[in-house]
């Protein structure tokens, strides 16, 4: 099978079904599900499993994908619970209490990998498709990569520039075009054995499309009553490099199903999935934000700017202070989105001075200010996807691995691995803290916009802690200066570091927060207005490269609009 890229680029508008994402084989894949009469989740699926090789290193087969999906047939929003686990041990958390969560390329900071069981989750209870249908355009894309390094483009030990070699078509084996050594990049063709082993599984199964969709998974996850040979060789990759999993942490994960968190801002509901994400506080911040006229203000005003910011800052110390994994914590969830904490809140906002405290609130007391004060952070590896079908089922998912630079696969497999459990801290007083089997609180966070019930927008962007303030600069663009997503995408937009860093396990939190009152903005907003929010004690850095790495799709009167922003390598496309 050979992609045809031809019909990518960065926006498109069809009637039939569009594909947002971070690469345009990853997009070709998931437009060819759509072509096939497959629905939205189908080219998702698709799209994701792409992404994991045209995009690895942003995301991975050993990585997670945090999802939501609107099933048009029932009507109904729900979020899959795409995040990968700490190990089950508690050895292993001791050890993680006493020495720190590493970093680096060490594999005790990688959680059990959740992709492939959200991937054959989602086909499972809202496809049609079966794995080896969705999986075809990856399994090409592997196949040629494992021609190519098997050829003279690569000599033994060759760590130099492929002359005449195409990244993308192979699958980007050099992130940012940095050699890596031959070895390093051997695992495609160990990942393209590692995936037939599962359609083999597929095929051999009797019963249902979800039964064989099942034993797939089961045989990934060693939960399979006679063959779990992935599983021993990911154990044996684990304890060969010292990491913690076992075949019990990977028998264990399963991907639940929830309903979503939502609020609602000027007539539409927007849906993220719960505080084991980020994603409640863009929640938290629209309710605040629902308070001020922002359209009044004008776009890329000093004011618009200033209070977003302001919004954004109160909603992210509540983040970083309450939120966690619901099956381990008690989040106070309806207290922080409701409107008595929020007209608490509110009134904190000074317009006419930047606030220089981390400023966390107290939604079970009721106090507007909590008794906690808890360079830019890092961009993060992950990459984005969007879908739509003629049916009206969307999906908006984010998927994600931080794969270390250089890092080999575990056990042979070609499956290489995620950093999430750096999102974990180890204060034991802290909800976030590591426990046996619970979630990091990730960063990750998809969008899907509902009015009246109905999908209208969806929204993914790549960027750790700048994925929910971009996102909300894409909601604040559309719905109160009412501009279509090719030009959302391409706005300037700005965002804040007055927060802590999702990716420093220190149990000292507030040695986390990155720079207090900094403000980060596009280097083409009028420098007027730079120098009015300087004045309000804003710390100004203007960007030229972008900010996040968004795509984006609109449903408007039977017609979809997906964009993705071009600066930033985002692809879109739509079905003729």
């Amino acid at each position: 099978m050979t992609l045809d890229l031809s019909g990518t680029g960065w926006h498109a508008q069809s009637t039939q079904g569009v594909i947002a994402a971070g690469t345009p084989e990853s997009v070709t894949a998931g437009l060819t599900m759509l072509e096939a009469g497959g629905n939205a989740v189908d080219a998702a699926v698709a799209t994701l499993f792409s992404l994991m090789v045209t995009d690895h290193g942003q995301c991975s087969i050993g990585g997670e994908v945090p999802m939501l999906i609107y099933d048009g047939a029932a009507g109904k929003v729900s979020a899959l619970c795409g995040q990968g686990r700490a190990p089950l041990s508690e050895a292993a958390i001791s050890w993680y209490m006493q020495h720190g969560i590493p970093g680096g390329d060490d594999i005790k900071m990688a959680p059990v990998p959740s992709a492939v069981d959200s991937c054959i989750t989602a086909l499972k209870r809202f496809g049609t498709f079966s794995l080896a249908q969705v999986l075809e355009s990856t399994l090409a894309v592997l196949e040629q990569d494992s021609r190519l390094i098997g050829s003279a483009l690569i000599g033994p030990g060759d760590t130099g520039p492929l002359d005449g070699f195409d990244k993308l078509t192979a699958g980007k084996l050099r992130t940012g075009g940095t050699p890596v050594p031959r070895a390093a990049e051997a695992w495609q063709s160990r990942l393209a054995i590692t995936l037939r082993k599962l359609l083999d599984e597929e095929n051999i199964t009797s019963g249902s499309r979800e039964e064989k969709l099942q034993a797939a998974c089961d045989r990934f996850y060693g939960r399979h009553p006679e063959r779990n040979d992935i599983a021993e060789a990911l154990e044996a990759g684990y304890i060969e490099r010292g990491g913690f999993l076992r075949i019990e942490d990977l028998a264990a994960h399963g991907t639940g199903l929830e309903d979503p968190v939502s609020a609602d801002y000027r007539g539409y509901t927007i849906c993220k999935c719960g505080p084991w994400t980020q994603g409640p506080m863009l929640c938290q911040a629209l309710r605040l934000l629902e308070g001020f006229d922002i359209s009044s203000m004008g776009h890329y005003s000093a004011d618009h700017i200033h209070v977003s910011t302001e919004a954004l800052k109160l909603a992210m110390a509540d983040r970083d202070a309450h939120y966690a994994d619901t099956d381990f914590v008690d989040v106070p969830l309806d207290a922080l989105l409701s409107d008595a904490y929020t007209e608490l809140r509110r009134p904190l906002i000074d317009m006419s001075a930047a606030s220089a405290e981390v400023r966390p609130g107290d939604p079970i007391g009721m106090q507007a200010l909590g008794t906690a004060d808890t360079g830019p952070p890092s961009p993060g590896g992950t990459t984005t996807c969007l879908t739509a079908d003629r049916w009206g089922n969307v999906v908006s998912a984010t998927p994600s691995a931080n794969v270390p630079e250089g890092a080999e696969d575990i056990g042979g497999t070609g499956v290489t691995y995620s950093n999430r459990l750096l999102s974990f801290n180890t204060n034991p007083d802290h909800p976030n803290c590591i426990k046996p089997g619970k979630r990091p609180r990730s960063t990750l966070t998809p969008t899907l916009v509902l009015k009246d019930g109905k999908p209208v927008m969806a929204i993914s962007v790549a960027g750790g802690d700048y994925q929910d303030q971009v996102t909300l600069n894409l909601l604040l663009d559309v719905i109160d200066f009412r501009m279509r997503p090719d030009k959302a995408v391409r706005a300037p937009r700005f965002a804040t570091t007055h927060h802590e860093d999702s990716f420093n396990p220190n149990p000292e939190r507030e040695r986390t927060v990155l720079k207090r009152q900094s403000l980060d903005v596009y280097n083409s907003i009028d420098p007027n207005v730079s120098r009015e929010l300087s004045g309000r004690g804003h710390q100004i850095a203007r960007w030229k490269e972008p900010i996040g790495h968004p795509v984006m799709l609109m449903l408007e009167d039977g017609v979809m609009f997906a964009a993705g922003d071009p600066d930033a390598e985002m692809h879109a496309a739509g079905l003729d």
